[in-house]
């Protein structure tokens, strides 16, 4: 009797054990990387948002569009119930994120109370991007040209848009885009 016990005992470890490992090829290719995160450069998975609607903004604190991130925020909270997340990349790529990622954090969280996750800088734009951004600009067919160009990103990984840094986060353009995504069966 025991040894049919530790058999089934093993088969239902094993059926609980399995989709955890099967986990991983859920994530679309698109989200398949790591980067540091801003406030204390430990290594977050961009898994972890799989069937999520991401907003992917490149960002940068002497801006005349760092006002942004007011809106950037707001959206954050207002759908972050119906599965948005906003994903922010400080990039020095057009001089103007010259500080350390720890100055960045500090200036995101005082200043404009940012509370949307955060990823350490890097370059978004050009062949030196980050494999994130070179991906998104592929999928688009747009790179950023400055600070906070905007991608949506359906919850599948697979369709993307781009929205111009003269778009601001709250514009009924992009809220419009946004809530279409939330609103599309997965």
């Amino acid at each position: 009797m025991t040894g049919r016990l530790k058999m089934l005992f093993g088969s239902m470890l094993l059926t609980a054990v399995m989709p955890a490992m099967a986990a991983p090829s859920a994530c679309p290719a698109l989200l398949d990387h790591a980067f540091p995160r801003l406030q204390d450069a430990s290594p977050q998975s961009l898994c972890q948002y799989a069937g999520k609607v991401l907003l992917v903004v490149n960002t940068a604190s002497y801006c005349g569009y760092t006002n942004q991130y007011d809106g950037l925020e707001r959206l954050n909270r207002k759908y972050a119930a119906r599965g948005l997340v906003v994903i922010g990349f400080p990039s020095n790529d057009f001089n103007q994120e010259p500080g350390e990622n720890a100055d960045i954090a500090d200036f995101c969280r005082t200043t404009y109370g940012v509370q949307f996750p955060m990823f350490a800088r890097s370059k978004v734009s050009g062949p030196q991007a980050n494999p994130f951004y070179l991906k998104l600009a592929d999928l688009s067919g747009e790179r950023p040209r400055w600070n906070f160009h905007k991608y949506l990103v359906d919850r599948s990984g697979s369709r993307v848009s781009s929205f111009s840094t003269q778009v601001s986060p709250e514009s009924p353009i992009l809220v419009s885009a946004i809530e279409r995504l939330l609103d599309a069966r997965p």
